[in-house]
């Protein structure tokens, strides 16, 4: 006869409700593990999506993501001319907001030339950019399809979509556009005619916008990345990134304060979670005080005392687990972030739960062991 199980069905209701009290917070500090995962898989993606074996940025500088960069719009010309390099690309970044339908839209523009490296590498519906004016390829997690217009910059211009891609979103949530190259910079240096007027009244004229963030290089097979990085580094308002190395400055300067907060809270909720357990399995020990010491009575050892409170911490804490690891998958889909479940971080979360009820079990099973047999002869 298992001890435990006849003591959960006998507090059935207390049971649930702390099971489900605990599904709710491990379902938390799930949630923040997969949106961590989530973090650092869009701010990753786009580099993989461009697909570039070498980030030419500014000297001095982490690259386009961690930090601003600004180098001449000539640069593309200069590292396409080194050994190795097959095709290179400029490309500009730039964050804007506009209005679809009464809403509004926050889009992370990428500037590009098409044809070369830069744009996106797979689209999941219409086509490529095949004009070099307003035209736009907008991932599918700004609401936009093939066909829509979307005004961008001071001066309203109506930009076409003609193509979307999927999964394709900043560390902050906002989904990706590619436009062309010239739109970018135009874009970013555009003013409003009042300014414009204002300028050209002063004599000022465009000199000055062939402004690039980085240029992209694909190398040709066999050669070594690291010789190429150094070839471009001997130019001293130059430095190169390889893709591994750009990687690695997002995910520690671009996100390392996000990792941080989530984590924090994670083991906050985790240090929770063991207090309830340990306060429930402390009740629930003083509730049966009599049947315990009627159990020593009749001359049960102490292993089937100190095993019912463990299995019953045991089973308080992996339903709790399957709960919020239920609630989430089912309802994650509907999260403002994206949430990335992998396997590893679960079986971790799963020993982590497994070590909290043992431990949170140590204050119940030193009371039971406490308890004088002859109490269960008590009035």
């Amino acid at each position: 006869m298992n001890l435990a199980r006849r003591d959960v069905a006998h507090n059935m209701p207390r049971f649930v409700l702390t099971c489900l009290g605990l599904g709710l917070l491990l379902g938390i500090v799930t949630a923040m593990m997969g949106i961590y995962r989530g973090a650092l898989d869009d701010a990753t993606r786009l580099i993989h999506g461009i697909s570039a074996d070498l980030w030419v940025v500014e000297a001095g500088t982490q690259g386009p993501f961690a930090e601003s960069s600004r180098i001449p719009g000539d640069t593309r010309e200069m590292v396409a001319r080194i050994y190795g390099v097959a095709q290179a690309g400029s490309v500009t970044f730039q964050s804007v907001q506009t209005t679809i339908g009464g809403q509004p839209l926050r889009l992370y523009l990428v500037g590009y030339e098409p044809g070369r490296p830069g744009g996106p590498r797979q689209l999941a519906a219409g086509h490529a950019i095949r004009r070099s004016r307003y035209e736009m390829v907008a991932d599918a997690a700004s609401g936009l399809h093939p066909g829509d217009q979307v005004p961008l910059g001071v001066r309203g211009n109506l930009f076409t979509v003609v193509g979307t891609t999927r999964s394709q979103v900043t560390n902050a949530g906002d989904p990706v556009a590619w436009i062309t190259l010239r739109d970018a910079q135009a874009l970013q240096f555009e003013l409003s005619p009042p300014a414009e007027r204002r300028e050209r009244a002063r004599g000022g004229g465009e000199s000055g916008t062939d402004v690039i963030n980085a240029v992209v290089a694909t190398l040709s097979p066999h050669v070594n990345v690291a010789e190429v990085a150094a070839a471009v580094g001997r130019w001293k308002h130059l430095s190169a990134i390889t893709a591994a190395g750009q990687e690695a400055l997002v995910s520690k300067f671009v996100i390392e304060r996000q990792s941080k907060q989530l984590g924090l809270f994670m083991v906050l909720l985790v240090l929770v979670s063991a207090v309830i357990i340990a306060l429930i399995i402390y009740t629930m020990t003083l509730d049966k005080l009599r049947a315990i010491a009627t159990l020593k009575l009749i001359g049960a050892p102490d292993r089937v005392v100190v095993g019912l409170i463990v299995q019953q911490a045991m089973i308080m804490g992996l339903s709790g687990f399957a709960t919020g690891l239920a609630l989430l998958a089912a309802f994650k889909d509907g999260f403002p972030r994206r949430v990335v479940l992998l396997p590893g971080d679960m079986a971790v979360l799963f020993v982590v739960v497994v070590v909290v009820c043992l431990l949170a079990s140590g204050l119940g099973v030193r009371v039971a062991l406490k308890v004088d047999p002859a109490k269960a002869l008590a009035g």
